[in-house]
C-alpha cells in the first residue's frame, strides 16, 4: 500500500485551488481570480552587421591581410627611422639631468 501511495502523490490534489490565494485577505468578494494582462515583449531586430558589411571569405582575407601587412610595414619603417635618428644624434636618446 505504501509503495502505491508514493507513486500517486499528485492524485488527490485539488487543481482548481492550487494557484489561488486565500479569499479572506482580498478586498473583493468575487469568485473569479484577477488576471493581469501582459503586453507582448518587443522583438529585437538585430542587423546582420553593425559596422562593416559582410564580405566573402577570400575577399575578407585579402582586404584584412593587406591592412595587417601595411601596419607591420609601417611599424618596421618607423623602427628604421628611429634607429637612424639615434645613430645621427650620437646614440643618446635623452639625457638625465
Amino acid at each position: 500500500m505504501a509503495a502505491g501511495d508514493s507513486k500517486d502523490m499528485l492524485k488527490n490534489v485539488d487543481w482548481k485551488t492550487v494557484g489561488e490565494t486565500s479569499t479572506s485577505t482580498s478586498t473583493t468578494s468575487s469568485s473569479t481570480p484577477i488576471v493581469k494582462k501582459r503586453l507582448p515583449k518587443k522583438m529585437r531586430q538585430v542587423p546582420d552587421y553593425y559596422f562593416m558589411p559582410r564580405l566573402s571569405r577570400p575577399k575578407a582575407f585579402v582586404i584584412y591581410g593587406a591592412c595587417i601587412a601595411a601596419g607591420i610595414g609601417a611599424g618596421m619603417l618607423g623602427e628604421v627611422w628611429i634607429k637612424k635618428k639615434i645613430k645621427e644624434d650620437g646614440g643618446v636618446i635623452w639625457e638625465m639631468k
